[in-house]
C-alpha cells in the first residue's frame, strides 16, 4: 500500500496543475475534514471540490490539491481513496513556489 501511495503522489507531482482547494477550507481543517477509513469520496467533493485525478486498473484513485501558503506558495495535498470510494491516506507535501 505503500509503495502505491508514492506511486499516486509521484504521477500527480508530475502533473502540471491541480485544482485550488477552495477558500472556505482552511489548511487546519484538512485533518478535520478528511479522515482516513471514514471520508468518502462524494464529501470530499462536497467539501473540496473536483481536482486533478489519477485512477488506477485496481480502482484506486489518487487527488490531489493545492493549498495555498501565500506570498505565492502553495502545499500540496495528496488524498488516496480505495475502490470503494474511502479515503485510506492522507499526505501533505513541502511547502513550494508557484511556477
Amino acid at each position: 500500500m505503500t509503495r502505491l501511495f508514492a506511486l499516486c503522489a509521484a504521477v500527480l507531482l508530475a502533473g502540471c496543475a491541480s485544482a485550488p482547494l477552495p477558500g472556505s477550507v482552511a489548511r487546519e481543517d484538512l485533518a478535520a475534514r478528511v479522515v482516513p477509513g471514514q471520508t468518502t469520496k462524494p464529501e470530499l467533493l462536497a467539501t473540496l471540490g473536483k481536482t486533478r485525478t489519477v485512477v488506477f486498473d485496481s480502482r484506486f484513485e489518487a487527488w490531489l490539491y493545492e493549498i495555498p501558503a501565500g506570498a505565492g506558495r502553495y502545499t500540496e495535498f495528496v488524498i488516496l481513496l480505495d475502490p470503494q470510494g474511502v479515503v485510506r491516506k492522507t499526505r501533505r507535501g513541502p511547502t513550494s513556489t508557484v511556477q
